[in-house]
């Protein structure tokens, strides 16, 4: 399925859930995929992406960028506190801020350079212990917490159980950021990304349908 193809299907699903058009930004999940695969979607005109490791991106886009202007890109994999230098250098946004200690960090990082990513509170919606993010009874507090270390706090992002309804978790993060003021929603992925719209997501991380299955090595 092409870069087309993905955004029309956003667009149809913005409009079926009666929201303004171009309200839902598709974050093209670049992780693990072969540089000629991420060359075609931004040949297609592709400018924001996601990356999961810090390494990672560096390895790849440092040149991608000195030949395409705009490239935006998102962390939404864990990030170690040890990489959080190297992560603000590289990324637009933090997807996945998920604890005080990165935080601290984060913000010492903010002060120190002037500036500072984006960042989205990830929440662990389905509090699984294998799984990153804060818990839903420790959002508030949490979201609280980094306001008032200065962090460009502009969302909450989740990924929901795959054995459990998708839309309850939607539905949840939709409710816990209306409840601290956050416009932002990162939810939904290639298989149930017009679902979390419909639900009010504002960004949607899609991979495999937009690039093929992982080239996992």
């Amino acid at each position: 399925m092409g870069l087309s193809d993905i955004i029309a299907r956003i667009d149809a699903a913005t409009a079926g859930a009666g929201r303004a058009p171009g309200s839902v930004q598709l974050v093209a999940v670049s992780k693990v995929q072969p540089p000629d695969r991420v060359e075609a979607v931004l040949q297609a005109g592709q400018r924001v992406f996601g990356e999961n490791r810090v390494q990672e991106a560096a390895g790849r886009w440092p040149e991608f960028q000195a030949r395409f202007d705009g490239v935006t890109l998102h962390l939404i994999g864990p990030l170690q506190t040890n990489k959080a230098r190297q992560a603000v250098e590289m990324f637009d946004v933090i997807q996945t801020l998920d604890r005080p200690k990165l935080a601290t960090a984060l913000a010492r990082l903010a002060e120190e350079r002037g500036t500072s990513p984006d960042v989205f509170v990830q929440v662990n919606t389905g509090a699984e212990p294998q799984k990153a993010g804060i818990l839903p009874k420790d959002t508030d507090a949490f979201v609280a917490e980094v306001r008032a270390l200065g962090l460009p706090v502009v969302g909450l992002m989740c990924i929901p159980p795959v054995d459990e309804e998708a839309s309850l978790h939607f539905a949840l993060l939709a409710k816990m950021a209306e409840r601290n003021g956050l416009t932002g929603l990162s939810m939904g992925m290639s298989a149930d990304f017009e679902q979390a719209i419909a639900f009010g997501a504002t960004h949607v991380r899609v991979g495999s349908a937009l690039f093929g299955d992982r080239a996992y090595t």
